[in-house]
């Protein structure tokens, strides 16, 4: 049985008017062109002997035989495995000519792509491909002036070897050369590699497949009924071949979905990586130094998690999570360029090498091309699935050199991605906890919070209706001394991961209650809200900063609020529900930030102890020229107005969006349009400009 490789997209046509195609094209035109010329000189008498004599019946059930069952040998595929019918093709070609060998590979070459589901084009290009190749040995048969007709076969003996030679070998450079032309087109590598890539394999087994040749002739002169007899050696090497590229292909395969397993991706990485190396090598010679950066030879390995696979499997059971890995393997292999590998490293885990890529933009756009393909509905035993899945990115040599280093920052980067829910992210030391660049910024951080360098600034949020203020949201900021104010998104993912986060969840909370306090005391009267990261609800001392906080300023629970992102919520609850019940017992309002984004179920919505539900800007920025975002807009405020909370919508930067969700019925918003983050003291002067003049309702 020949294994299949579920990466070959030669199936795929090729873009109308790309190389591909016009190379094909030509090729099959021409190939085409020689079997009408050789088809045109057949006599009538040379027509009946090909069909009622039993050699040439022979014959064609060997050649197709041979190209039904190639002879597999290990590390080829169905597409590089040696055919038998090479053999008994190039045999009719000096027993009877042109016409007969073209005959009898073409008929085949027709009928087993038809039986394998080859495309058209594939099958066109194969026959063409064959008659060139056949043609060419013609042409050195001719020019020695041997070869035979149906009508006169010719038996060749010791003295025709040289012919024979040089015809094989003729028939073996055209057919190598097309080949190698098609794959380096599909692939977009050189020539030159393409046809370095398996020369030593095809040269051999075609040196034995074409030497056999003038023995069929020897054999079928004397009798057709020894051409059987010649079968019996080629069904004991292609049994024994069958058997080492089942045990090879089971070594290097996943059993499940087919694809390539870590080990064949470290094989064809580290090749990727070679090749890079080299290429890198020579530009630099090339060009004594002077090529530009965007020049530079490139691979990419991608890692993809799917997003909630988890909840698949736990729901509906392990053999609807197999048959969706085997849904998504085929979506992946289809979306990917040609040439590029796409293998499977357990579980819902897969990578993707892309041996060569022009820099960074081209490989995000592959795998935003990845995303896509994973983002159509799947339908499975009556349900209808959403996948999603997260991509991290590493280029070589940008990132590593070598294969382990190469995967690792490709999963940091994917991990990256899942955080920051990006769906695809290109690996940065800062995402890396143990990159150097990383480490110098906790440094930095650390000192940063010793020397008063972290900042609050504040933003409005307003009702829709009359136009007051709800509250105030605290943003934290670091004015770092040498590049500027960086806002979070630079460095709290990189805190979240140390115990660092609960120094600087107690300055931002004592922060905000003193300047609440400070308000407080004006008389500017304002709840001030504060974001709770992942690793702060998993501290049981958050509630005692809280608690101590509102008791050391005076101020109310009323006075913060705590602000928990959806995703934390849902997907760690179990670990969370203890701090947020304690906070809940506490009297501090708590809101669900990001909603929309989380997966969360109405049950389970219910039973969380929040007042207020905060709309993603993914959703609310769309809200004007998207009808889908829309739809989630409203069909959130329904439900958050059902179940008596509040609802707030983030993100709002122009007049028509505020309108939009005042009408929808939403109750408060926040965003540029109402005012941007202000520090203390502007934000103090603002709140006084507010309480001095009544409030008018939201434009």
């Amino acid at each position: 049985m020949v294994m299949k490789d579920p990466n070959n997209t030669r199936n795929t046509p090729p873009r109308r008017g790309s190389p591909l195609w016009i190379y094909l094209t030509t090729v099959t035109v021409l190939g085409f062109a020689v079997c009408a010329a050789a088809f045109a000189g057949l006599g009538g008498g040379a027509r009946d002997a090909l069909a009622t004599s039993p050699v040439f019946g022979i014959l064609a059930c060997l050649v197709l035989v041979g190209e039904l069952r190639p002879i597999v040998t290990p590390g080829s595929t169905e597409d590089s495995g040696a055919s038998t019918a090479t053999t008994f093709s190039f045999a009719a070609l000096l027993y009877a000519g042109l016409p007969a060998a073209l005959a009898l590979r073409a008929v085949s070459l027709i009928v087993c792509g038809g039986l394998w589901r080859r495309a058209p084009h594939r099958i066109g290009f194969n026959v063409a491909q064959y008659a060139l190749s056949l043609a060419a040995g013609q042409l050195v048969l001719t020019a020695f002036g041997t070869g035979g007709t149906p009508l006169h076969p010719w038996v060749p003996d010791g003295d025709d070897l040289a012919a024979i030679a040089l015809a094989g070998a003729a028939y073996f450079a055209c057919n190598d050369a097309l080949v190698a032309g098609a794959v380096a087109l599909h692939e977009r590598i050189s020539l030159l590699r393409a046809v370095r890539g398996d020369l030593a394999y095809q040269v051999l087994v075609h040196l034995a497949l074409l030497g056999l040749a003038p023995l069929v002739v020897t054999a079928m002169d004397r009798s057709a009924a020894f051409l059987p007899l010649i079968v019996l050696p080629f069904i004991a090497v292609y049994l024994n071949a069958s058997a080492s590229v089942r045990r090879e292909h089971q070594a290097l395969h996943d059993g499940l979905t087919g694809l390539p397993n870590r080990k064949l991706l470290t094989l064809r990485t580290e090749e990727a990586l070679a090749h890079v190396r080299t290429a890198d090598r020579r530009a630099v010679r090339a060009v004594a130094g002077r090529r530009r950066d965007g020049e530079r030879a490139r691979a990419a390995l991608f890692l993809l998690d799917l997003d909630r696979f988890k909840e698949v499997n736990d729901t509906l059971g392990h053999l609807t999570g197999d048959r969706l890995l085997q849904l998504v393997a085929h979506r992946l292999t289809h979306a990917v360029r040609p040439g590029d590998l796409v293998a499977r490293l357990g579980g819902d885990e897969f990578a993707v090498l892309l041996p060569s890529v022009r820099d960074e933009a081209a490989a995000r756009e592959v795998a935003a091309r990845l995303r896509a393909a994973l983002s159509e509905p799947v339908r499975l035993d009556g349900m209808t699935f959403d996948l999603d899945g997260s991509v991290g990115i590493a280029l070589c040599p940008d990132h590593a050199q070598d294969f382990e280093t190469l995967l690792k920052r490709a999963d940091v980067a994917m991990y990256h991605a899942k955080q920051t829910r990006s769906g695809v992210e290109v690996y940065a030391p800062a995402q890396d906890r143990n990159s150097p660049a990383r480490l110098r910024m906790l440094g930095d951080l650390r000192r940063a919070v010793d020397r008063g360098e972290l900042e609050l600034f504040y933003q409005p949020k307003v009702a829709l209706r009359d136009g007051k203020l709800v509250g105030m949201e605290a943003l934290l900021r670091w004015r770092h001394p040498d590049e500027g104010l960086i806002g979070p998104e630079r460095f709290l993912s990189v805190a979240e991961q140390t115990y660092l986060m609960r120094s600087i969840t107690g300055y931002v909370v004592n922060a905000a209650l003193a300047q609440t306090a400070a308000w407080w005391r004006e008389n500017l009267t304002v709840q001030v809200a504060v974001n709770a990261s992942g690793r702060d609800l998993f501290d049981a001392g958050l509630t005692e900063v809280v608690e101590d906080g509102l008791a050391r300023h005076g101020l109310p629970a009323a006075a913060l609020q705590l602000e928990i992102t959806e995703r934390i919520l849902m997907n760690e609850s179990a670990y969370a529900s203890e701090t947020v019940g304690k906070l809940a017992r506490l009297g501090i309002p708590l809101s669900l930030d990001d909603f929309g984004t989380g997966y969360s179920s109405l049950v389970r919505l219910r039973r969380l102890p929040v007042e207020e539900i905060k709309i993603d800007a993914s959703f609310v920025r769309r809200l004007t020229r998207s009808p889908d975002d829309a739809v989630i807009v409203r069909s959130i405020i329904d439900l958050v107005r059902t179940l008596g909370l509040r609802s707030v919508a983030e993100g709002v930067e122009d007049p028509g969006t505020a309108g939009a969700l005042r009408e929808l019925g939403c109750d408060a918003a926040q965003g540029y349009h109402f005012g941007r983050p202000m520090d203390a003291a502007t934000a103090t002067d603002w709140l006084r400009r507010r309480m001095e003049r009544a409030p008018e309702p939201a434009a």
